[in-house]
């Protein structure tokens, strides 16, 4: 499921390197900002999955002609919450900014431009090997969707969470994984694990606000009030989940262009976006 992608990933790490690979304080939020400026987000086209309005309630737009020959989708988990379309918080913004982003840091990585849901119950979800789901603290998946999303990580996917904070949020988000996964093991990520280098090398991690709190110099929600970066790994030692707690990399996506935003997080968010996207391809 990998392999097509393997190639390109590091055929673009090879070609961007001397431009963008060390992305320092000031250099990289100014290369940020003109990419955001420069290359506005697209009129949306749609995925191969994105057009079901059954399901997104969504009146706009026609799948694209050549919308199921790209090497990359970020594909965003449809699934079933505590309250309605809680897997669409900051979307389609943050998916849609933050791919101009990617296609122009991976300049060679054939990605496709726009947004790409795709419910954990569809078969063809084993097609896309990186999914991104937020707000995973008000997950209440059906059967089928947790049946869905196991046979796609031991099928070789790669999942991403972000955007849940508190005790009670990480609670319901423990209970499901283990409904996914029963008797996996979550660990903090050791500072040195290949994915906070896959591409930038990152050091300082960031507590990424919500764009209002963010405006108020307050970076946390309810009573999470450090960040965590960990993961769920198999018996091989593969990471399956990339966890992403008491932070909201979304939000920064989102909210990128905006100038009282703040450069640090969303230049954070972003070495992350392309960190997690590089090392879920190419492992």
């Amino acid at each position: 499921m990998r392999g097509s992608v393997r190639t390109a990933l590091l055929t673009a790490i090879r070609g961007s390197a001397s431009r963008v690979a060390t992305w320092v304080p000031g250099r990289g939020a100014v290369l940020l900002g003109a990419l955001l400026l420069q290359f506005p987000v697209a009129p949306r086209p749609s995925g191969p999955h994105s057009f079901d309005r059954r399901v997104f309630d969504d009146p706009e737009g026609e799948p694209s002609e050549d919308s199921a020959h790209r090497e990359f989708y970020f594909t965003r988990a449809v699934y079933t919450g505590l309250r309605r379309r809680n897997w669409a918080i900051d979307y389609p913004k943050a998916d849609r900014q933050l791919m101009v982003g990617v296609r122009r840091l991976l300049d060679n990585l054939d990605a496709f431009e726009s947004e790409h849901p795709v419910r954990l119950d569809d078969p063809e979800l084993r097609r896309f090997p990186f999914l991104y789901a937020v707000e995973v603290g008000h997950m209440a998946m059906t059967d089928a969707e947790v049946d869905g999303l196991r046979r796609y990580l031991q099928a070789g996917g790669f999942l991403v969470v972000d955007d849940f904070w508190g005790s009670w949020e990480w609670a319901i988000f423990d209970e499901e994984i283990h409904r996914v996964l029963p008797g996996c093991t979550i660990v903090d990520l050791p500072r040195d694990h290949p994915v906070f280098s896959a591409f930038y090398d990152i050091r300082a991690f960031q507590q990424v606000p919500n764009v209002m709190n963010a405006m108020t110099g307050q970076t946390w929600e309810k009573d999470g009030y450090t960040p965590h970066y960990r993961g769920i790994f198999d018996d091989k030692g593969r990471l399956l989940v990339a966890i992403n707690n008491n932070t909201d990399l979304g939000d920064a996506w989102e909210w990128a262009e905006r100038p009282e935003y703040p450069l640090k997080y969303s230049t954070f968010a972003y070495q992350m976006a392309v960190n997690l996207i590089v090392y879920g391809m190419s492992h």
